[in-house]
C-alpha cells in the first residue's frame, strides 16, 4: 500500500466515541430510531416473522433485507487488512473510469472507497450517499484532513439517495445494496439520477460459494441481483470475476430503458 494510503486511524476512532456519546445522550434519536418509513411500493415487499436474527423480517423478490450495519461499525470498513482480503483497488481499473465522471458511492460509510476513486477524477467528482448522518461526519473530517476536494457528501433517506436527475456517469455500491430497507425505492432513484448510458456497479459477497465465510444475508447470488435491477428497467452487462470473495457486477441504462410496470 502506498504511503498516500495510509491511515491513521486514531482520529477515527476518537469521531467515533464522541458520535456514540451524542447518540447515546439525545433523547431525540430514540425517537427517530422507530420511525418507519411509507414504502411507496408495498406491495413489492413481505413483512414475515423473523427468520434470521441477521435480517430484518422484511423480504424483498425472495431475499430477506439485511440489517444495517452501524456507524459504530466504521473501523471494519477503515482495518488495515481490507485491501489483502477484498483487492478493492481490482475495482478501481475495471470501472474504466473517465476523468471528467460524475460517481455516487452510495453507502458510502467512511469514504473508503470515494476517497480511492477520487484521485481519478481530475475534472471528476465523487458523491458519497449515506443514510448516517455520522458516516458522513467522518467523511468530512477525512476530506479536510486529507485535503480532497471532489468528494461531496449528500445525505440520503432510507427509500431516496438524494441525486440530482440525470447527473451520475456511475454509481457503486459495495457490500451495501443488501442492507438497503428500500430497495425497490433507492434504486429507481439511482435510475433516474443516471444519465443515459450510465451505470452501476454492484459488488456482493458470493452467496453461490457456501465457502466465503461471511454471514448468508449479507450475500448475494448474480441470478438476484440480475433480477432486482432488471425490477428497474438497468440492463445486465457482465460480471467480472476479479475479486476474490465478491460479484463486480455492471449493469446498465440504456436508450428507452423503462422501469417495468
Amino acid at each position: 500500500m502506498s504511503q498516500k494510503h495510509k491511515y491513521n486511524f486514531l482520529p477515527i476512532i476518537l469521531v467515533l466515541i464522541l458520535l456514540l456519546c451524542s447518540t447515546l445522550i439525545n433523547p431525540n434519536n430514540i425517537a427517530n430510531a422507530v420511525t418507519t418509513t411509507p414504502s411507496l411500493y408495498p406491495n413489492v415487499y413481505e413483512q414475515r416473522s423473523r427468520s434470521n436474527p441477521d435480517g430484518i423480517g422484511k423480504f424483498y423478490m425472495g431475499r430477506e433485507i439485511a440489517h444495517v450495519m452501524g456507524h459504530t461499525g466504521a473501523g471494519w470498513l477503515e482495518r488495515p487488512s481490507r485491501e489483502q482480503e477484498e483487492k478493492p483497488s481490482k475495482i478501481f481499473n475495471a470501472l474504466e473510469l473517465k476523468p471528467k465522471d460524475v460517481v455516487a458511492d452510495i453507502g458510502a460509510g467512511t469514504g473508503y472507497m470515494s476517497f480511492r476513486i477520487a484521485s481519478s477524477l481530475p475534472q471528476g467528482k465523487v458523491l458519497a450517499v449515506d443514510i448516517q448522518p455520522e458516516m458522513l461526519e467522518i467523511i468530512e473530517y477525512l476530506k479536510k484532513e486529507k485535503n480532497i476536494t471532489n468528494v461531496e457528501t449528500i445525505l440520503a433517506t432510507k427509500s431516496d439517495p438524494n441525486l440530482p436527475a440525470e447527473s451520475v456517469d456511475l454509481a457503486f455500491m459495495v457490500d451495501a445494496y443488501h442492507e438497503f430497507e428500500y430497495p425497490r425505492e433507492i434504486m429507481e432513484g439511482i435510475t433516474k439520477a443516471l444519465k443515459v448510458g450510465g451505470r452501476v456497479a454492484l459488488v456482493e459477497y458470493r452467496a453461490e460459494n457456501p465457502f466465503i465465510m461471511i454471514k448468508r444475508l449479507h450475500k448475494m447470488t448474480q441470478k438476484q441481483a440480475i433480477k432486482e435491477m432488471k425490477a428497474v428497467g438497468l440492463t445486465w452487462v457482465e460480471t467480472k470475476n476479479l475479486l476474490p470473495q465478491q460479484h463486480l457486477m455492471i449493469f446498465q441504462k440504456k436508450p428507452g430503458n423503462k422501469f417495468p410496470v
